[in-house]
Parts: structure tokens; sequence; C-alpha cells
């Protein structure tokens, strides 16, 4: 069992979930920190969910790195992981990740929900304002009257202010708007 097949096993299991939701965009391989780390399918609705994919081909080397960003951005996450790793990957996640478990069964892949996904206890408003392109997060400032004094600053200064101007419950509904706003990451479609 591959990578690949379990991601098709999960995108067919979300477009069958939220095929009905216009409101709702499903990103693969979204880029996080300026693309220098990315979750293999984002969810974006009322919330921002991330799925982190390990099949039994997969190793879990990366897992903690992805963990202590995910952990930092994400509303909710659930790692999908082939059952040659379930056990270790427990150890390695917070509680309020979700798991589910993927196995070939006869001539597909099977998910099986382990652990539902809880609300993150901690997001760091900072992270969630730089998924924002420096563009999206100014027009967010812009339109608050808030962007004076830091239109020609780094990028880091406008997600600061941005963050750090608005409540987090604020802050998360206009970065989700947003990001199902744009018609492409990394050059590729974003689904709907």
């Amino acid at each position: 069992m591959r990578d690949k097949d379990v991601r098709a096993a999960v995108m067919r299991h979300l477009l069958i979930l939220h095929c009905d939701d216009p409101s709702t965009r499903i990103v693969e391989e979204m880029g996080l920190w300026s693309g220098s780390v990315r979750v293999d399918v984002a969810v974006i609705n009322g919330e921002l969910s991330g799925i982190e994919i390990k099949s039994d081909r997969d190793t879990l080397d990366r897992l903690p790195l992805q963990e202590r960003t995910y952990s930092r951005i994400f509303d909710q996450v659930t790692l999908v992981v082939g059952t040659k790793h379930v056990d270790r990957a427990y150890d390695m996640i917070p509680k309020w990740w979700g798991v589910t478990t993927a196995r070939f069964v006869h001539d597909h892949v099977e998910l099986t929900p382990c652990r539902p996904a809880q609300r993150n206890p901690a997001p760091d408003p900072i992270l969630v304002a730089g998924l924002l392109w420096k563009e999206e997060a100014l027009s967010a400032l812009e339109e608050r009257g808030l962007a004076r004094g830091v239109r020609s600053k780094p990028v880091s200064a406008v997600h600061e202010r941005l963050a750090t101007e608005l409540p987090f419950h604020e802050l998360s509904a206009c970065v989700r708007e947003r990001l199902k706003r744009r018609s492409a990451w990394l050059g590729q479609a974003v689904s709907h």
C-alpha cells in the first residue's frame, strides 16, 4: 500500500463527505511556513483541518516536525496511518489529533477512524496569519483600517500586525475565507 493509494481513498472520502457543501475547499499539498512544510490535505470550511498521510511504505521520520508545525496552525488534525505504524504514531502525536488507519482490503484501501480529532487547544495566531500571502494579509488589514505603517514592511510584520490586532476567532475566519478564495497553490488548481 503506497501513499498514492491512501491519498486516493482519503480524497474519495472527503469529496463524498463535502460534495454538497460549496463552502468547503479541499487542497492537496498545502504549503505552510512559506511552503517549506506541506500538509498532505487541508480541508477549509468553518474550520481549518489538516490531514497527514503515512502509508506503510512511509517512515515516521518527519512526523515530529510536522506535529510541531500542524499543532500551531490547524483547528484539527487527523493522521491517516498504515497499520504498520499505528502504535508508534500514537506515541508521537498529541491526544487531540485524530487517528484513522488505512489498510489494503482486497483491491482497495479501507479507512477506519480510530480516534476523532478534537479542537486544537493552542493555535499560534502569528502562524495562522502566516498562511496568507502578503497581499491577502494587507487586504485584510486595509479592510479594517489597520494597514498604516506596514504596507512597505516585510511580510512577517504584516502577519504580526494581523495576528495582534484581530481577536483569534476573527483572524481564523479571515484566513479561512481568503484561503478559500485562492485559485491556486503552487500552481495547482484547488478542488471545490
